[in-house]
């Protein structure tokens, strides 16, 4: 087998979810550590008045492509800009698109997805499933395409004690759920999404599983490799230490800690809190594509699955996460922060709503009464129930008691 730079050298790739967390990751280190790769197909959609080609140009000048513009100057032009909607019909590409994806794409790598865990069924299965089984269609027309790589999560199969690196059937047929999706109104799919999802916490996880089943029904005779990360944090080495571009998860979570804001927390300090550096998912992934890319049996009935995790070989609990965040903010504080980083974590509920009554809502009930005796909008207490909203999410992905099985 040829190593990994030589195997991507004169290829031509082709990437959903680029402009996100891991999308733009797995850019940046494909043109960096493959410079021969022949181009790269990044599949956008126009936003906020800004085109395809406006938003990557926008994107490749941000401090995660310092280190490859300085290495490989003229590395923006093997990026070329796809307009296309994953949400629609044909995702929304023209002809002339399709039929250039159909004669030149060696490999893909599909990343787009919607990674919020209260987003309402029909939303979380367009994204995650319904663009899958799209994506698929698209791959099965490429007339020389090698390998497709598909980006789940270690999560999706949360409600199982072992996850092995196979792939599990779903409770309920994805295209009976599909149909049945398409002619409920919203308040009847609110109404059944408890029932459906089961034991899994969120529509997420939910829809990810699904979508892992899809692929290996739907595939045919391409070869497919599925990658499964824990929960995706910081750069730890590459293209520098300590890189991340959103308060999603775990980083939300730090950030509000070390602001002072968030005081308490429901979570047991024992367990495994299975973070992973962005950079060693993105590594595993182009390992992944090109050991199954590679391969000159077709494996297509036996998918590579890989669980890209770190709570199996090098175990990390929540009470060492609290520990070192505020041990780290103490040292090195944020500015303006609202009060002395202090977090302290509880498995007890009713503990816990005590110390939110007293931590969190007390002092954002007497700074909103304070803005009104002097004549401003009250708005801590509201932003307050907002982010405690968002991070009971974030903590839902922490609270799946799993074993998993890691990467070897």
């Amino acid at each position: 087998m040829v190593n990994i730079p030589e195997y991507y050298a004169g290829k031509t790739v082709l990437i959903t979810g680029a402009t996100g967390f891991m999308g733009k990751v797995l850019l940046e280190k494909l043109l960096r550590s493959c410079p021969g790769v022949k181009s790269v197909y990044v599949m956008v959609r126009s936003k906020a008045g800004q085109s395809p080609e406006v938003r990557i140009a926008d994107m490749v000048n941000c401090k995660l492509f310092e280190r490859l513009q300085e290495e490989h100057p003229g590395f923006a032009e093997k990026i070329v800009a796809v307009s296309s909607d994953l949400t629609q019909p044909e995702l929304d590409l023209s002809k002339e698109d399709q039929s250039i994806l159909a004669d030149n794409v060696n490999v893909v790598f599909h990343c787009a997805a919607t990674i919020r865990f209260n987003e309402p069924l029909k939303d979380a299965m367009q994204l995650n499933v319904l663009a899958t089984q799209k994506m698929v269609a698209l791959a099965r027309k490429m007339k020389h395409l090698e390998v497709f790589l598909h980006v789940s999560t270690a999560y999706a199969n949360c409600d199982r004690e072992l996850i092995e690196e196979t792939v599990y059937p779903p409770p309920v047929d994805y295209r009976r759920l599909i149909d049945s999706l398409d002619w409920m109104d919203d308040e009847l799919v609110s109404a059944l999404t408890p029932k459906l999802i089961g034991k899994r916490p969120n529509t997420y996880t939910y829809t990810k599983a699904m979508a892992e089943y899809l692929v290996q029904q739907e595939a045919g005779d391409l070869k497919v490799a599925i990658v499964r990360p824990s929960i995706v944090g910081a750069s730890w080495k590459e293209p520098f230490p300590g890189w991340i571009d959103n308060f999603n998860g775990p980083s939300g979570i730090f950030i509000a800690a070390g602001k002072g804001i968030l005081r308490t927390m429901r979570a047991s300090n024992d367990a495994v809190a299975d973070l992973v550096p962005v950079d060693v998912v993105i590594n595993a992934t182009l390992a992944a594509a090109w050991y199954s890319g590679s391969q000159t049996l077709n494996r297509s009935k036996n998918i590579m699955v890989y669980n890209c995790t770190t709570g199996g070989i090098n175990p990390f609990h929540w009470g060492e996460v609290e520990y070192h965040v505020i041990s780290t903010f103490k040292r090195n504080p944020l500015e303006q922060a609202f009060r002395r980083p202090n977090v302290n974590l509880t498995s007890n509920h009713l503990i816990n709503q005590y110390w939110i009554a007293v931590s969190h809502k007390a002092p954002a009930f007497l700074y909103d009464l304070y803005l009104r005796l002097i004549g401003r909008e009250p708005r801590v207490l509201y932003k307050h129930d907002l982010q405690d909203q968002s991070l009971r999410a974030g903590l839902q992905k922490a609270q799946c008691q799993s074993a998993l099985q890691p990467l070897y």
